[in-house]
């Protein structure tokens, strides 16, 4: 299976945020031009959109798979940070029906993308308008609103799912959302996060549990299960 109105814009998009998703010739191709001409020029001409989409959904569907196992998605007000064009999100939709889902995402395209730690979460890759159009595509009609980070007024609500996934706290610093955090959740809200500091995380949280363990080329990481601040 893969999922509807995946075109060349939108595979763009998902390249640059999934970089594991690229052939072993675009890697070599970002390897030998730059980030500058693989953003660019590259991912906007020499990318499989069909290949990109069968890749993602098997990936989407597998990470949905996994947390399934450690999570409850029945019936959930569901917050994604820095989720990109929401591959988990329309998947949690396509296996389970009544959740809602607030998406908060960067709206552009850095000139020269790079992963790694940002210190002031200023790299984006995303565009707002595709993935409305895409989850509509997809599946998603009045269950979702998309939030930009740099632009909207936050949402003022309780969920009782957060989650962040290769993004929050594994490119930049939890702390940012902190503040915010603490007004939106409650004892029961669980959140779902990459971290390349997990132990940083028992100092904040009364629940933490790692799930499981990812080597990368750019830093490993932690996928970490946490639950009441303790503060």
């Amino acid at each position: 299976m893969a999922f509807n109105g995946l075109n060349k814009e939108i595979a763009r998009l998902i390249l640059l945020q999934r970089i594991e998703l690229a052939s072993p010739f675009l890697s070599k191709i970002r390897k030998s031009f730059g980030r500058y001409l693989f953003t660019n020029f590259i991912t906007k001409f020499f990318i499989s959109p069909k290949s990109i989409n069968k890749k993602y959904y098997s990936l989407m569907k597998n990470e949905f798979f996994e947390l399934q196992k450690k999570i409850n998605f029945n019936n959930k007000e569901i917050l994604s940070i820095g989720s990109g064009m929401c591959g988990l999100e329309l998947v949690i939709n396509e296996k389970i029906k009544n959740n809602k889902f607030t998406i908060i995402e960067k709206n552009y395209v850095s000139k020269k993308v790079k992963y790694g730690w940002d210190e002031k979460n200023i790299e984006g890759y995303n565009n707002l308008n595709l993935l409305k159009k895409f989850m509509f595509q997809n599946g998603m009609k009045n269950n979702f609103k998309i939030y930009d980070f740099d632009r909207d007024k936050l949402p003022f609500k309780k969920f009782d799912l957060i989650i962040s996934l290769y993004s929050l706290d594994y490119h930049y610093d939890f702390k940012i959302y902190l503040d915010f955090f603490k007004r939106i959740v409650s004892k029961d809200t669980t959140f779902v996060f990459d971290t390349i500091r997990p132990q940083f995380f028992r100092l904040l949280f009364e629940k933490v549990e790692i799930i499981s363990s990812t080597q990368k080329k750019i830093h490993s990481s932690k996928r970490i299960i946490c639950k009441k601040f303790i503060n």
